[in-house]
């Protein structure tokens, strides 16, 4: 079938120990699943009831870091890093019995967040989309094979900016672990092989500059630095 334009080329990541890459398919991320980053953010009580979710475009992936440019449009670029889980089946109504079944593997990233556009639009009731679906919004660090290295449950997650920790917590400390996320994510939408989530931040989300150098790691699964530019 011919199409009136060349389409774009597939968003992918690098799998490490492997010449083939990871095409991606969505972006679906998690709000407010450690409960120290929610009452930064102001919320008064945690609650399991409801898990948050939003999404970014597939093509806001920044593969392995690099430089990712200042987004126009804000003065407070916040970093928040989280491990990333991408999956290589999907479904609707998973069992979460099965839901790991889904994952191919894990790696890193940052959910780049325009903050002074978010809180805003929160203040006025409105939907904070621009605020976290811009372009490059999401880098991510090559992934890691689950046949490799199985399914962490504890592992450090943390963000260094400049050499200074910004971020520091144990993935343990999920308000909603992996197979919940996915379970859930599975009663809204058919998941697909190519979808990557986004699993929440820690506490100590904060303001990103141009020429700032990020490390973010994800202990024994994955590595990703850049800069902002």
């Amino acid at each position: 079938m011919p199409f009136l334009f060349d389409p774009p080329p597939v968003p992918s990541l690098p799998i490490r120990g492997s010449d083939v890459r990871f095409p991606v398919h969505r972006i679906y991320c998690i709000g407010r699943n450690y409960a120290e980053h929610a009452k930064e953010m102001g919320a008064q009580t945690v609650s399991r009831a409801n898990p948050v979710f939003f999404m970014k475009p597939s093509d806001a992936i920044v593969p392995e870091g690099g430089d990712v440019p200042y987004p126009p449009a804000t003065h407070e670029l916040h970093h928040e890093v989280e491990m990333v889980v991408a999956l290589a089946n999907g479904g609707r109504d998973i069992d979460p019995a099965r839901t790991l079944d889904c994952v191919f593997g894990y790696g890193v990233g940052l959910d780049l967040t325009r903050r002074d556009l978010q809180a805003a639009l929160k203040a006025r009731g409105l939907p904070w989309d621009v605020a976290k679906g811009f372009d490059a919004s999401a880098p991510v660090s090559a992934l890691r094979a689950a046949s490799e290295i199985g399914h962490p449950s504890r592992a450090r997650l943390s963000l260094h900016v400049n050499g200074a920790t910004r971020q520091d917590t144990d993935i343990a400390d999920m308000i909603f672990p992996v197979p919940e996320i996915i379970a859930e994510l599975s009663k809204l939408f058919e998941l697909k092989p190519g979808d990557l989530i986004f699993t929440g931040t820690p506490a100590g989300v904060g303001p990103l500059q141009r020429g700032d150098r990020f490390r973010a790691e994800l202990q024994d699964v994955a590595i990703l630095e850049g800069r902002i530019s």
